[in-house]
């Protein structure tokens, strides 16, 4: 085993924990069982969720064993949001979230190969839904609401947000005892002692320890711990996870695997080497050299394309990876369009300018009315004046007349074409299909 807290020390990871001499201790004698849970409020994870997901994965690489909890239980009430109640969706879309999220898990952590005996490092992957399901309103109320005082509970910070503006229903105020009690299950069935999540998780993770130790008394598992790691913020203070198109989803079809590379290829250089230290794999040296590299040669990129590397190719897999890495050289001129398949370059030209005219491919206008739609040029006089100084390309090869039509048999599978201005501006055209 290695030294765990040292290793999220030194990522910048590590926020807060109960008792580090003893979680210490508990570590080197190990392995420790560590759970972390994950609500399904979405049909996919999303980037956000990576720094735990992550860190799960590293507490298994270092010898200890994972608990991957998806709350079909909780996840039908919601954790608390600071600005106003969640949305209830219904119990069957729950179930439906709950199995792609376990899928989606099983990309990071290893679990026991079914019909093989299990090791002591296989992660578990459980459904809180299975006991808080079970649990009736009355033994909720007495085994595990008696345990609770309300003062505390108003004390909150993020009750008190809520009940300073529009207020709060029962039903999220009472979540902290569902997640709480899930410690308490875990703990019995499994000898789990430690809880990770989020700093913003460190309420509901300390009301879990103090249920843990009010109803098993440390026994027979020994004490219950609880870890906190940093929330990852932006140099130019937006949210991290968020583009200009939405959120930054696992699941390939909320967000294409080329958007997914090109998200972290165009991390800021402010941003990019905590980045590699919060979700990369890669040791201490390694991240090291990336950082001196792109303090000296900003221009390479060279860390940040590492880390997109790296994380397409753990989220979607080796050749999802590749053709993204083609498809983002072809698009500049370093690779043959025509080997890209249609749904990676529509993925491709999805993420830069486009125009999209109306008709089909014969009613197509002419190169400089595209140039000008697609946004690579302010006008078509501006289109012309790039032709004319041998700065216009389609699909890779140089115009040279300013009268220039597409051809039918010019459009990437019957419903594309790379427009490119110069070396780096880079834009498109995506015919409607049918």
């Amino acid at each position: 085993m290695t030294d765990i807290i040292d290793e999220l020390d030194w990522r910048g990871l590590l926020a807060q924990t109960t008792d580090l001499d003893e979680l210490r201790k508990a570590l080197a004698d190990g392995p420790v069982t560590v759970y972390c849970g994950f609500d399904p409020t979405a049909g996919s994870l999303h980037v956000g969720h990576l720094t735990q997901v992550l860190t799960l994965a590293r507490f298994q690489r270092a010898g200890h064993r994972p608990i991957a909890l998806v709350g079909g239980g909780t996840g039908l009430i919601g954790d608390p949001k600071p600005g106003a109640e969640r949305t209830l969706n219904s119990a069957e879309i729950v179930g439906q979230w709950v199995h792609i999220l376990g899928r989606q898990l099983s990309a990071f952590l290893r679990f026991t190969p079914e019909g093989n005996a299990p090791e002591s490092t296989d992660a578990v992957l459980v459904d809180n839904g299975e006991w808080l399901g079970a649990m009736s309103a009355i033994e909720l109320l007495r085994d595990v609401g008696k345990h609770f005082s309300v003062n505390q509970m108003l004390a909150r910070e993020i009750v008190r947000r809520r009940l300073d503006g529009e207020g709060m229903s029962y039903t999220e105020f009472s979540y902290v005892l569902l997640q709480s009690y899930d410690y308490v299950e875990l703990y019995r069935r499994h000898g789990c002692t430690l809880q990770i999540g989020g700093t913003d998780q460190w309420g509901n993770i300390t009301a879990g320890l103090d249920l843990v130790r009010r109803v098993e008394g440390n026994e027979p598992h020994g004490p219950a711990h609880g870890l906190t790691t940093n929330l990852l913020t932006k140099s130019d203070g937006s949210k991290f996870g968020k583009t200009e198109s939405g959120t930054v989803w696992l699941d390939s079809e909320l967000t294409s695997p080329y958007a997914f590379y090109q998200f972290w290829f165009n991390a800021d250089d402010r941003d990019v080497v905590r980045y590699l230290r919060f979700f990369s794999f890669r040791g201490r040296e390694e991240i090291e050299e990336l950082a001196r590299s792109t303090e000296e040669r900003p221009a390479a990129r060279a860390a940040q394309r590492a880390l997109a590397e790296e994380l397409t190719t753990l989220v979607h897999g080796e050749a999802e990876c590749r053709k993204v890495v083609e498809a983002s050289r072809a698009l500049f001129g370093q690779g043959d369009l025509a080997a890209l398949d249609a749904r990676t370059l529509g993925a491709a030209l999805a993420e830069v300018p486009n125009a999209s005219p109306a008709g089909s491919a014969a009613d197509l206008p002419p190169v400089v009315d595209l140039l000008a739609g697609a946004g690579l040029v302010p006008s078509k006089s501006a289109a012309r004046r790039t032709i004319q100084e041998g700065g216009a390309y389609l699909n890779n090869a140089k115009i040279t007349d300013v009268d220039a039509r597409v051809g039918a048999d010019e459009l990437l599978h019957g419903r594309y074409l790379v427009l490119r201005r110069g070396k780096r501006n880079v834009g498109g055209v995506i015919l409607a299909e049918g």
